[in-house]
């Protein structure tokens, strides 16, 4: 069985996505440094501690597992954090992508998706974004993305590394069989913060800003069921093994949901009502981000099969009821 190199597997999306390829034939080794990821979230291949700022240790894992390819998922992704400290995000994230591209290049592994985000196209209200909109990241962790995905096109140019890059917009819901789902260290997300409050984990979920350009003052973001997510990855790298070259994909559902319309729809399904105060804007939020998916279902035939509000709400509220949730 090939084995495939999980940079960020103890975190939501990577854990999720070392469940699809374990279920696809591939075992998933996951590289990861536990500062906000799950040792008890490995459960589907074998566990290399270990930090992408130290080349070391990237080229031990190489060595020892011999990976096809590389899912690169290990970043730091707080927008608001990367408004306030930019250098932290432009060493972390840019050092530990460049030192894992060269590490894949050194050992002849040459097939590489990344896990990019749709922050790279910045604010641009009223526009749905697919892979042609002009890119203009408004803050450090969209900067920082964006030019790792300049990175991988040097990199191709210079040594023939092969990538696969996935730009994601709001991720969300749980494995609906229950094994994993969401839990940040700390949690940012509305959806696991909104039904936190709901639970009585938390006293209130902050709506932060009801001035926005939206119909209802909230921001507005596309949706993503983390399921059908990580499914694309494992057709992304199909893609790339079965020599369809290097390509960027938008990953979400052409629908966007304010941040009063998922309340709305968290009512619904839990039948409570969600505790909420109001406070100001976070720097570098966009009041609108909406993807246009054609080019993943056109080309690999990805589907968003999971990717109803209400599935994902009633699959995330599921998993915080289970007792290894750390909420």
């Amino acid at each position: 069985m090939d084995h495939v190199l999980v940079t960020g597997g103890a975190g939501y999306v990577g854990s999720h996505a070392c469940k699809a390829l374990a279920k696809a034939g591939f075992v998933p080794v996951t590289f990861d440094n536990l500062t906000t990821g799950w040792a008890e979230a490995v459960k589907f291949g074998p566990l290399v501690q270990g930090d992408l700022m130290d080349r070391r240790e990237i080229d031990a894992a190489f060595a020892q597992y011999k990976p096809v390819a590389v899912l690169h998922f290990a970043a730091l992704s707080l927008v608001g954090d990367s408004m306030k400290d930019p250098a932290h995000y432009w060493r972390v994230n840019v050092g530990g992508a460049l030192n894992l591209a060269e590490a894949a290049v050194a050992a002849g592994c040459k097939k590489f998706i990344f896990s990019s985000t749709c922050a790279t196209y910045g604010d641009q209200d009223g526009v749905v974004l697919d892979e042609n909109t002009v890119q203009k990241p408004i803050n450090a962790y969209g900067a920082s993305k964006r030019a790792i995905e300049d990175i991988l096109a040097n990199f191709e140019a210079a040594f023939g590394l092969e990538h696969v890059i996935f730009r994601y917009f709001n991720v969300a819901g749980a494995d609906p069989e229950g094994e994993l789902g969401e839990q940040h260290r700390p949690e940012t997300h509305l959806i696991p913060l909104m039904l936190d409050a709901v639970a009585g984990r938390r006293p209130a979920l902050t709506l932060f800003g009801t001035d926005y350009p939206t119909p209802d003052g909230t921001c507005v973001r596309d949706y993503i069921h983390v399921t059908d997510l990580v499914d694309a990855h494992v057709l992304g790298l199909r893609w790339l093994l079965d020599g369809k070259g290097s390509r960027s994909f938008n990953l979400g559902t052409g629908k966007g949901f304010s941040v009063k319309e998922v309340i709305e729809q968290a009512r619904l399904v839990t039948n409570r009502e969600v505790p909420m105060n109001v406070g100001d804007r976070r720097p570098g939020d966009a009041a609108a981000l909406v993807s246009g998916s054609q080019r993943a279902e056109t080309e690999l035939g990805w589907e968003p099969k999971h990717s109803s509000m209400g599935q994902m709400i009633r699959d995330a509220w599921a998993w915080g009821q289970k007792p290894e949730y750390k909420g």
